[in-house]
């Protein structure tokens, strides 16, 4: 139990300016060329912007650090301090200019618009009205088709699965980044057609009170423009354009003839493997994943404890206590059981720090995850209490004992046996909505999966190795509830 509230401390903010390691926030599950696992070796995150931060950071005197977020909540995480800032394509808008502050531009996108070749009715942007198309959430290409009025737009997590859709028929176009489309639109099935109207920048998130940190990141993008770093870096990933290159004030012809990075991706990512290579590519994911795993575990343990003896304590003041006692628990009860679980993590993760409660993730996702599962288990409880008879009660009353001790030592063993099975199968289904706790930056088993799989394109190998490692976490707890329901059983069957 130590070792448990030791690893589950709360980890305060760093900032750069305080001598720390300069840690950076971006979602690897986001995908090519931005940052993401590397094809060749998934234990490392690659993309152009980790080559960015990695320089920015030589140039701070500090050591980069990634920090793994989902990428609507990239700029909630920064206002609370879990990362010293954000980089991952993030273009200014005016709603975000209101909540954190932008460093000058390091790159200025277009958006490209990718169809099918056989689409006959879409050759334009004007044409995609009253057309489903995918994009990527919160994104500007999200509000340019919202602006364009009639459009039916349907909005992703993953810059992968919008392309997947446009493939087997579900989508009629798909608008992303043009640094997307480069990499994810590679099929010869389909075409792409660069919508050089829409240019916008890209710049890197700061919070607002980070002034210093603000200006000595833009000392150093300042020098990696005028060195010629950046260029650099766009040519190696093939992404070098005529807008970066006119911000940059590059005269030279546009030019992405040393795209080795960018070779070196399609490569892996297209190459044909035997099933021997692709077993050891599988064996190869397994540690990844297993750290996932224990994440999940460590997750779901702690979360169940807490939900086993809040339950408890709700059940039995909901069916012994005062009236004025049990209304309060019913609320609760209502209100948890009403809700959904990723808005109450939510709330407890972000919308907590504004009235001073500061949570660490872990921290926020055993509390988020405990007391949702604690309705459930105050009713699993409760009914296990109703269905001993009511005489039992009122024999041990007679016989001299008090009413703490008879809930104690009739009522509440013979309860605790009755609802050993619906609490197993609260436990093996909190162990997979432990997958929603990727949201607030905690990095488990489904999160590992989602990287694997939007990098390779593998959704069903990697799957079911994923799907495979939850079965064997749950069938032990399973077993154990047998054994445990057989034990405390007045007879065998």
């Amino acid at each position: 139990m130590a070792c448990l509230l030791l690893f589950l401390l709360p980890a305060a903010p760093v900032t750069a300016q305080q001598g720390h390691p300069f840690s950076w926030g971006g979602d690897a599950e986001g995908g090519a060329p931005y940052q993401f696992p590397n094809p060749r070796n998934p234990e490392k995150i690659i993309g152009f912007e980790v080559d960015i931060a990695d320089n920015l950071a030589k140039r701070l005197n500090l050591q980069p650090r990634f920090v793994q977020q989902q990428w609507d909540g990239l700029v909630p995480g920064l206002e609370r301090g879990e990362y010293d800032a954000v980089i991952a394509g993030l273009e200014i808008t005016e709603e975000r200019l209101k909540k954190i502050s932008f460093s000058s531009p390091y790159y200025y996108s277009t958006l490209s618009m990718t169809v099918r070749l056989d689409e006959t009715r879409i050759r334009a942007a004007d044409d995609l009205p009253r057309h489903a198309v995918g994009t990527l959430k919160a994104s500007l290409a999200e509000r340019y088709l919202n602006d364009l009025g009639g459009v039916d737009v349907k909005t992703y997590d993953n810059q992968a699965h919008p392309y997947i859709d446009l493939l087997l028929g579900r989508l009629d176009a798909v608008v992303m980044d043009t640094p997307i489309a480069l990499y994810y639109a590679y099929s010869p099935q389909v075409r792409s057609v660069e919508l050089t109207s829409v240019k916008f920048p890209i710049a890197i998130g700061i919070r607002k009170q980070d002034t210093k940190l603000l200006s000595a990141v833009n000392g150093a993008l300042d020098q990696m423009r005028n060195d010629g770093t950046l260029k650099s870096i766009y040519q190696h990933w093939g992404m070098y354009n005529s807008s970066t290159a006119d911000y940059f004030g590059d005269r030279e012809p546009v030019s992405n003839a040393n795209a080795d990075r960018y070779r070196d991706y399609l490569e892996a990512v297209q190459t044909e493997r035997t099933v021997g290579e692709q077993l050891t590519q599988y064996a190869s994911f397994v540690p990844m994943l297993l750290r996932g795993a224990l994440v999940t575990v460590e997750i779901s343990i702690a979360a169940m404890a807490l939900a086993i003896a809040v339950g408890l304590m709700l059940a039995i003041v909901r069916v012994f206590g005062p009236r004025w006692a049990a209304w309060p628990v019913v609320a609760f009860i209502e209100v948890v059981r009403g809700t959904p679980l990723l808005i109450q993590l939510f709330i407890i993760f972000y919308g907590l720090p504004t009235v001073g409660i500061r949570l660490s993730p872990l921290w926020a996702a055993v509390i988020g995850l405990g007391l949702n599962y604690a309705a459930y288990e105050a009713e699993n409880y409760r009914a296990g209490i109703q269905s001993i008879p009511r005489g039992q009660l009122d024999a041990a009353l007679a016989l001299g004992l008090t009413r703490a001790q008879t809930i104690q030592r009739v009522i509440l063993p013979q309860a605790v046996r009755l609802v050993i099975p619906p609490v197993t199968n609260d436990f093996i289904a909190l162990l997979k909505d432990s997958s929603l706790v990727s949201v607030i930056t905690m990095v488990e088993l489904t999160k590992v999966y989602g990287q694997l799989a939007s990098t390779y394109y593998d959704y069903i190998g990697i799957g079911i190795l994923a799907a495979s490692i939850y079965f064997l976490m749950g069938l032990p707890i399973a077993r154990l509830s047998r054994y445990v329901e057989s034990r405390l059983a007045y007879m065998k069957v």
